[in-house]
């Protein structure tokens, strides 16, 4: 263990500040940390979204453990897991449902970090629209981003809890996100759409005054995190450690008020036309920061944690949607929280 592990935080900052001081006083400087390259890939462009790992960018948190995140974004999570898969992406950050198809298909993936505790997801409705839930969508036609993204199996279960068949009481129609999203509600091309809770915030800011209709049991779904092949995971503990530090401290951060505006400015840092309009960024980073934060249930558990039971939702809704043929013999080896405690520690 570090000896700074050991130490409270106020002799942590004593012990820091002294060391620094010899040092500067002879004239001498520290060695540069050693810094290991890896590529996350995430299933959006927008930054506040991934909020913490922004925030562990601009604040240096990663520097400090070692590691140099370069962020790529693709569209959904099928195509980070394709990423992570062809070796272009270390860590990735995909949503539980497309998690659990890979791993059906065979691909030995790991969700290491719950970073959506409470459901990302909805599923909206203009306001003035006469729906009012999901059986009132017979017939209709359902926006999502892409075709194959987190929010498909998200909406595909509800709809089929609610006694629909894709295909013949319903259909999905691919939109995007944010104006094209918004241009697709005012053709009346889609009469309702599922997306992210940024999702949700562009739109209004778009103007559209929208609500919500998804069924309560589903707002406690755990929407997307941070997940590794179990390959990368065995080979590199030491990058999977830092990681998650990093992330936890970043969350940290950016759950104080104090450190609002820092906090956008490294959101705008990761994408500037994001931050162009500061209320709303203020508006959505406030949103993400709520769905991000655990229950009182799991507080105590720590960031990321990922209750069981709640895989095992996930797992009999897909089972009933037909995104998965059987259940897994072992349904644990696809999440670990192995890492949570340490992550965690002041």
């Amino acid at each position: 263990m570090h000896l700074s592990k050991m130490l409270p935080t106020d002799l942590k900052a004593a012990a820091s500040a002294a060391i620094l001081s010899v040092i500067s006083a002879a004239g001498l400087t520290l060695p540069a940390v050693a810094q290991t390259e890896i590529t996350v890939a995430v299933p959006n462009p927008s930054a506040i979204t991934w909020a913490p790992m922004w925030a562990a960018i601009g604040e240096g948190y990663f520097e400090e453990e070692g590691l140099s995140v370069e962020v790529q974004a693709v569209d959904g999570s099928s195509q980070v897991l394709q990423a992570m898969s062809a070796g272009q992406a270390d860590i990735g950050a995909p949503g539980p449902g497309p998690v659990l198809g890979a791993r059906s298909r065979g691909l030995d993936v790991v969700f290491l970090y719950n970073l959506y505790p409470k459901s990302v997801f909805g599923l909206l409705v203009q306001a003035d629209s006469e729906f009012n839930e999901p059986t009132d969508l017979q017939g209709s036609t359902i926006g999502v981003g892409t075709a194959d993204g987190a929010e498909v199996s998200f909406a595909r279960a509800i709809l089929s809890d609610a006694g629909m068949t894709e295909g013949e009481d319903y259909t999905f129609l691919p939109v995007g996100d944010g104006g094209t999203a918004a241009v697709a509600f005012l053709r009346g091309d889609v009469d309702a759409y599922a997306g992210a809770v940024s999702d949700a915030a562009i739109l209004a800011n778009r103007g559209l005054n929208l609500r919500e209709i998804t069924p309560e049991p589903y707002l406690a779904f755990f929407g997307n995190g941070y997940a590794a092949l179990q390959g990368y995971i065995d080979e590199n503990p030491e990058v999977i450690e830092g990681f998650g530090n990093a992330i936890v401290r970043g969350m940290r951060f950016i759950s104080d008020p104090a450190n609002e505006e820092a906090a956008l400015n490294h959101m705008a840092a990761g994408n500037p036309q994001e931050g162009e309009d500061r209320e709303f960024a203020s508006s959505l980073l406030a949103a993400v920061v709520e769905r991000m934060t655990p229950t009182d249930t799991y507080m105590g558990e720590g960031y990321g944690y990922q209750p069981p039971e709640h895989w095992e939702t996930w797992q009999e809704s897909l089972l009933a949607a037909g995104d998965l043929d059987a259940p897994f013999d072992d349904l644990t080896a696809g999440y670990s929280n192995a890492w949570i405690e340490g992550w965690n520690a002041e």
